[in-house]
C-alpha cells in the first residue's frame, strides 16, 4: 500500500512555497510520494529531493502534466479529495483506514474542477471553514495514522534533530 498526495493546479509564480510545503508536510506526516500538476516547476523537485537526501527517505516527488491521465493509470487506487465541502473527517477516517489498497490524496491549488469531486471515492473535510492545503494534508495524515507517523524514522538521514527543551541542536549522522 502506498499513499500519494496529488496537488492540482500549481502556479509557479504564485504557489512555489505552498506546493513545496504540501510536499514536505506529506513526507513528514507519512505519505510515500507527492505528485504535482499545473505549471512545471523543477525547483520544487530539487528542494524536496534535497530535504530527502539530508533528512532521510524514502519519498518520491514528481511532476505530471496531465493529472487526469495520471489518475486514469491508477484505477485501483482509492481517491480521497481533501476539500472543505466534503464529509467531516471524523466520519470518513474510520472507513478510509480499512482500505487495503493504494490511496491517492488530492489537494487543490487553483479552483478544483467539478470532475475531481465526482472522481473521488471520498470528499473529506478537515474543517468546514476555508483553510490551507498544507494544514489539510497534515491533519488528514495525522488522523489516518493516529499520530504514529510523528515518531517515524527515515532511512539514511545525513542530519537528525536532537530534541531540546530550549535552543536547537542538529547532529550529523554517521554513515552506517
Amino acid at each position: 500500500m502506498t499513499i500519494t498526495v496529488l496537488r492540482l493546479g500549481h502556479r509557479a509564480h504564485r504557489d512555489h512555497r505552498v506546493t513545496t510545503h504540501c510536499a514536505l508536510a506529506a513526507r513528514a506526516f507519512g505519505a510515500d510520494a507527492f505528485v504535482f500538476s499545473g505549471e512545471r516547476d523543477s525547483s520544487i523537485i530539487l528542494s524536496v529531493n534535497d530535504v530527502v537526501k539530508r533528512w532521510g527517505g524514502p519519498f518520491d516527488i514528481t511532476y505530471e502534466f496531465s493529472w487526469r491521465r495520471w489518475l486514469a493509470a491508477r484505477k485501483k487506487a482509492t481517491i480521497v479529495h481533501l476539500t472543505m465541502y466534503g464529509r467531516e473527517l471524523e466520519e470518513s477516517i474510520p472507513k478510509i483506514r480499512k482500505i487495503k489498497g493504494d490511496l491517492i490524496i488530492i489537494v487543490g491549488g487553483e479552483k478544483v474542477p467539478r470532475e475531481v469531486y465526482e472522481l473521488a471515492d471520498y470528499n473529506v473535510s478537515v474543517t468546514l471553514q476555508p483553510h490551507s492545503e498544507v494544514a489539510s494534508i497534515a491533519v488528514f495524515l495525522d488522523r489516518y495514522f493516529k499520530g504514529k507517523e510523528l515518531t517515524k524514522t527515515f532511512h539514511k538521514p545525513e542530519l537528525r534533530i536532537v530534541p531540546q527543551d530550549s535552543g536547537k541542536e542538529v547532529e550529523e549522522v554517521k554513515s552506517e
